[in-house]
């Protein structure tokens, strides 16, 4: 534990925490249909993630706790984006819509098992990997594509009045779609690292038994 928070604060860890705190500011906005403000506030979110492992690279501020911090951050963001997004699609009149729906418990699942599989990791002293490039194209994918959904998705969108137009249905499942394979892609781009992870663990913990 000591390890993990040397060196932890940092520009892009207090950057990380911040995102984390607009997650439940993100959902009463978009929960109280202030979707306009709830759009700024993603747009926010998803720049940050963008600045903060720059700003780390840049600076040489990359630290044990930030390669934990900003994970959890982007999870929690995504969860609570498919969420939102899983319940407006359901209730919508929209065939299409609804039906593009389902593809949201694709993100849901993959976080939770990435959350769970990370926590296990962390009691068997495990230290997670940072995102691998997958991982990260697939967070930006997410990002854009949510932010449009929620800006100008077809009865979802925060813009539609204003602007007098709203993304086709067709479109709009399309992007659900896309995000929900680099979803996949990046899921599977972390499973061999951490195989060997949990193998040279257990392969660790036997040698150990062995030489008493």
């Amino acid at each position: 534990m000591k390890d993990l928070f040397k060196g932890c604060w940092t520009i892009p860890n207090l950057l990380s925490f911040i995102r984390i705190l607009l997650i439940p500011v993100f959902a009463y906005l978009y929960y109280n249909d202030m979707k306009i403000e709830a759009v700024a506030v993603l747009a926010a979110s998803g720049l940050s993630d963008m600045f903060d492992g720059k700003i780390a690279r840049r600076f040489n501020q990359i630290s044990a706790l930030g390669k934990i911090l900003d994970p959890v951050a982007d999870k929690l963001t995504q969860i609570t984006i498919a969420v939102m997004l899983f319940l407006d699609f359901k209730s919508a009149e929209n065939t299409m819509i609804n039906a593009f729906g389902w593809v949201f418990l694709v993100f849901l699942i993959k976080e939770a098992v990435m959350l769970i599989g990370g926590l296990v990791m962390l009691l068997l002293n495990i230290r997670p990997g940072a995102a691998e490039i997958y991982g990260k194209l697939a967070t930006t994918v997410f990002y854009v594509g949510m932010t449009l959904i929620i800006a100008i998705g077809p009865e979802v969108g925060a813009l539609n009045e204003l602007l007098g137009f709203e993304m086709p249905a067709l479109l709009t499942g399309i992007i659900v779609v896309v995000s929900a394979i680099m979803t996949l892609v990046a899921f599977a781009s972390y499973m061999p690292e951490t195989f060997r992870q949990f193998k040279e663990h257990f392969d660790n913990k036997k040698a150990e038994k062995s030489a008493k």
